[in-house]
Order: C-alpha cells, then sequence, then structure tokens
C-alpha cells in the first residue's frame, strides 16, 4: 500500500542516516474508505493527490512543533505491506478522511518518493507554522495564512535525490 508520511528535513536527515523511518507506529496518510467516500468521483491519482496534501498539511503541523527545522514541508511517498497499515477512523466532522497509523518502522529502501517545498517557499511556510494555534483557536486571517502554504506545490525527488537536499 502506498502511504504518504509527513516528515521535515531535520526528521529526513534522521531517517536517511538511520536508513527508516521510525520508531513505530508512524502516523501516515493513504487512501482510505472514509477518503474513497469523500472524494467519490476521484480516480485513483487524484484520490492519493488528496492523501499527499493531507500528508503536506500534517508536516506544517511538525514544522510549527520544531522552530529550528528549515521551514520547507516534506513527504515522502512509501509502499508498505497492506498489513501494517490500520486506517484511523473517526466519526469527528474535519478529522483527517486519510489518516492511517504504520505499524513498523519503514526501511529506507521502500520510500518510492520525497515530495519537499521549494526553497523559495520557505518564507510562506514559516508563517502559515507560526500561525496554525491561531488558526486552530479560529482567527480567519490566520486561517487564510496557513491555506497559503498549500499554494506551493511539493517538488517531486527520487530517493537518490533527497540526500542532496540535506547539504
Amino acid at each position: 500500500m502506498r502511504v504518504y508520511l509527513p516528515s521535515t528535513l531535520t526528521l529526513l536527515a534522521g531517517a536517511h542516516a538511520a536508513r527508516e523511518i521510525g520508531p513505530a507506529p508512524l502516523a501516515a496518510h493513504a487512501v482510505t474508505p472514509a477518503l474513497r467516500e469523500w472524494y467519490a468521483g476521484g480516480d485513483l491519482e487524484e484520490l492519493e493527490y488528496a492523501a499527499m496534501s493531507a500528508a503536506a498539511r500534517a508536516s506544517l503541523r511538525l514544522l510549527a512543533a520544531a522552530p529550528a527545522a528549515p521551514r520547507r514541508r516534506v513527504v515522502l511517498a512509501a509502499e508498505v505491506p497492506d498489513g501494517q497499515v490500520r486506517w484511523v477512523g473517526t466519526d469527528v466532522v474535519g478529522a483527517d478522511r486519510a489518516l492511517v497509523e504504520v505499524s513498523a518502522a519503514v526501511p529506507w529502501t521502500k520510500i518510492a518518493s520525497g515530495h519537499v517545498d521549494d526553497a523559495g517557499a520557505a518564507a510562506d511556510i514559516a508563517a502559515a507554522a507560526d500561525a496554525l494555534p491561531a488558526a486552530d483557536a479560529g482567527d480567519d486571517d490566520a486561517r487564510f495564512t496557513v491555506d497559503g502554504a498549500e499554494g506551493h506545490e511539493l517538488l517531486w525527488y527520487a530517493t537518490q535525490e533527497l540526500p542532496h537536499l540535506l547539504d
């Protein structure tokens, strides 16, 4: 199953050094039954893009919690056995429909690609990370700032290119 793991450049460096993403359990995003139901008209590519976008939002939350991390969202796409993925279903309105839990560390060799903000997006991503607490509290201006981060498309990187982002 393809999962999208939210990360940061700092966490990516640690995963690269350890040759795995862990420890488990890991929060990830994937095409879930709830995502399929919500986006009924979407084909698999659109559903995977929605799951990756959810992981990018989770990456922004990781950045908000790590002020020293470079201000670029990171999402790692990985292939993991279906049996290691559990849908974290919820009836909460507004809950993350794509949220899953991976029950084992993900070996570096299972990463299919990386998706990272361009360095030019750093100022907008920093502003969005800073605005997250106010956005969560209902501030419309802060929500606008956070939503602005989604205006930046993540760039695709092959796994052999990911170490170059860590220089």
